[in-house]
């Protein structure tokens, strides 16, 4: 579309399809136009966090994974939940053999804090959901020091 031009100036304005064309390819990766693109960049599973005085809490939509395929681990204070999926399908029938494999591994990270306790930490697999409890213990207070001035 062209705007139109006054006295020897030029203003242009190119839309295609109702958009910036420099932006075209914005949206392509966005899970809500292309979950199937979104999915092949960013494999990663949803996860609610919530937390009260006791625990935080970390429930994580896992659907399709066996509970042996899934890792959680915590390493100075971050949290972090991983999985791999492997998976192979077979059909042989007259006339044809169609095998289909797909494969991949995603993982999460969340930095917890100091004040949980890690002895204690329980996790979950169930029906596609894994949930993990992460118990808190009281935060153990600075020590401090005095410096002499010299």
């Amino acid at each position: 579309m062209l705007a139109s031009i006054e006295k020897g100036e030029t203003v242009m304005a190119l839309k295609l399809y109702g958009r910036d064309p420099l932006k075209m390819f914005e949206d392509v990766f966005n899970d809500k136009v292309s979950p199937f693109f979104s999915s092949m960049i960013n494999p990663a599973f949803k996860v609610d966090i919530s937390e009260d005085e006791k625990a935080i809490y970390v429930s994580a939509d896992m659907p399709g994974m066996k509970k042996e395929d899934v890792r959680v681990s915590l390493e100075d204070d971050v949290l972090c939940i991983s999985a791999e999926r492997k998976q192979e399908e077979e059909e042989k029938a007259k006339g044809f053999h169609r095998i289909e494999r797909t494969w991949g591994s995603m993982s999460r990270s969340f930095t917890v804090g100091e004040n949980v306790d890690a002895e204690n930490i329980s996790a979950s697999y169930d029906n596609g959901e894994l949930k993990v409890t992460i118990p808190k213990k009281e935060a153990e207070p600075k020590k401090g020091k005095d410096i002499q001035v010299k």
